[in-house]
């Protein structure tokens, strides 16, 4: 089953240049096909397969959603290191702690069906639940404190499956021998602690309430119905050394990046065992767009609301969560979403629902700023997709103007290292150093003077120094600023 609507992928620059130069047709029904957008995905493809180069990232893959459509996926890098096979959008990834968004889904569906209330006792459920308990006069530790990160359960399962090289991530079993060993961190409903263990609880009694496998339960009554035919809640033989990714650790001291053995997650699956791709959790956000919209049994729209709004917050206000739910701002928009890490991989799924706009971002490298690629690919793209939505065209050069633009458009070697993209911006030619971590920033504008020369234009519209691009030739180009130049190799 594919998502509701997937674009056709070719390059984005040729894409960009294509509907930058062509009058626009009725046929055209994609938001990928408005130029503002188009202009958008070129910035960010840009800057995200330098990032991927200069960031030593192992690969990635990216997906920006519009409501129902899955605007554009791309992947970089390598999925597999050793043998360079390509990242792609259908490169699996462990997804980490984004697991716990299905986890919570299921809660959810099984409480709106009255096999269990938030404000159960996890011992109404797990009759092996016997944690040590010095707070026993703040009350018990119910589901909404599982989902909340509230409870007052440790951070983990009593096991180092954290510590490499084995990773040796417990079974059910496991996790019911060690429990009458650990105690409560804090009294419930006193602090946030972030929970693997609360998570992995809350899967458990997701199979207890429906008296499935939690497998079976999440494959029924979530991946199955909504096509995410790439998404298991384990990491899966079948797709080591094909399609999931090898998972290598963070960069150390010498640069290098080694790779992770393999493991397995086992009972800790509903907190972290998920494995997926870009391309799925799309479907993932397009659904709860459309449950938003109250256009799907699978969930109440009203219960997707409660899910997202805040449920804990703390007294500094800076760490708010929903139910399974990451709940967070950035500038002046709300957000919600999840991360993972684990070993081998970095992921982030972002959605604002207010906009239906989501990017889901994911790698098979360790010490990664997933969340700031997802962030990223946001803030790039999503006010173009806002306009193109209501119909009005942001501000992308057009016809004669874009081509004559063009000419001066590609990547260009800075003399002392590093590289300047130019490209077409908002109507603009704009120069983009890189890499960078912030793209929007590092735009320098352009205004163009005669043939060759532009001028840099400064934030009061003043302009500033001379940019001029001089064809050399051998058919390379210079771009010369304050009397030194950047080349552009021919061909390029």
């Amino acid at each position: 089953m594919s998502h509701p609507r997937i674009r056709n992928r070719i390059g984005v620059s040729a894409l960009a240049l294509l509907l930058l130069s062509a009058p626009p047709s009725a046929a055209q029904q994609s938001l990928a096909d408005d130029p503002g957008v188009a202009e958008a995905l070129h910035l960010l493809d840009i800057w995200m397969d330098a990032a991927q180069a200069y960031g030593g990232i192992p690969g990635a893959s990216l997906s920006v959603v519009h409501d129902q459509e899955l605007v554009w996926a791309k992947g970089y890098g390598f999925a597999h290191v050793e043998s360079e096979e390509p990242a792609t959008p259908s490169t699996m990834y462990s997804i980490c702690s984004i697991s716990k968004l299905f986890t919570a889904v299921g809660a959810l569906q099984l409480r709106d069906q009255g096999k269990l209330a938030l404000h159960d006792p996890v011992a109404k459920h797990l009759d092996w639940f016997n944690i040590q308990d010095d707070y026993p006069e703040a009350g018990p530790v119910d589901i909404e404190g599982l989902l909340t990160h509230s409870s007052g359960l440790p951070r983990e399962a009593g096991v180092p499956y954290w510590t490499g090289p084995d990773y040796p991530f417990p079974t059910h079993e496991k996790i019911v021998e060690t429990l009458p060993s650990q105690s409560m961190l804090y009294p419930p409903r006193t602090y946030f602690q972030y929970s693997n263990l609360a998570l992995t609880l809350a899967g458990e009694i997701v199979a207890e309430a429906s008296g499935q496998s939690y497998d079976d339960y999440i494959r029924a009554n979530i991946l199955d119905p909504l096509g995410m035919s790439s998404t298991f809640t384990d990491l899966d033989d079948r797709f080591r050394g094909n399609r999931l990714a090898t998972g290598y650790t963070a960069r150390g001291r010498d640069g290098k990046r080694h790779v992770i053995p393999d493991y397995w997650v086992r009972g800790i699956s509903p907190a972290a065992g998920f494995i997926s791709t870009v391309e799925d959790l799309g479907r993932f956000a397009s659904w709860q767009f459309r449950v938003l919209k109250g256009d799907d049994a699978l969930l109440d729209r009203n219960t997707l609301r409660e899910m997202h709004r805040v449920h804990w917050s703390e007294p500094d206000g800076n760490t708010t969560y929903g139910l399974g739910f990451s709940v967070w701002k950035s500038d002046d928009d709300t957000f919600v979403g999840h991360g993972g890490s684990c070993p081998g991989y970095r992921s982030h799924l972002l959605l604002r629902p207010q906009d239906k706009v989501a990017t889901a971002f994911m790698t098979n490298g360790q010490g990664v700023n997933s969340r700031q690629f997802a962030q990223t690919a946001f803030d790039i793209v999503a006010p173009a997709l806002r306009r193109a939505a209501k119909g009005s065209e942001g501000d992308p050069a057009t016809g004669e103007i874009a081509v004559e633009l063009e000419r001066f458009t590609g990547t260009y070697q800075r003399p002392l290292g590093g590289e300047s993209a130019v490209l077409v911006w908002q109507g603009d030619l704009h120069v983009l150093s890189l890499p960078t971590g912030n793209p929007l920033s590092s735009l320098t504008r352009l205004r163009h003077m005669e043939d060759g020369t532009f001028r840099r234009v400064r934030d009061n519209d003043d302009l500033g120094e001379e940019f001029i691009f001089e064809e050399m030739p051998d058919g390379s180009m210079r771009m010369w600023r304050n009397d030194n130049y950047s080349v552009r190799p021919a061909g390029m």
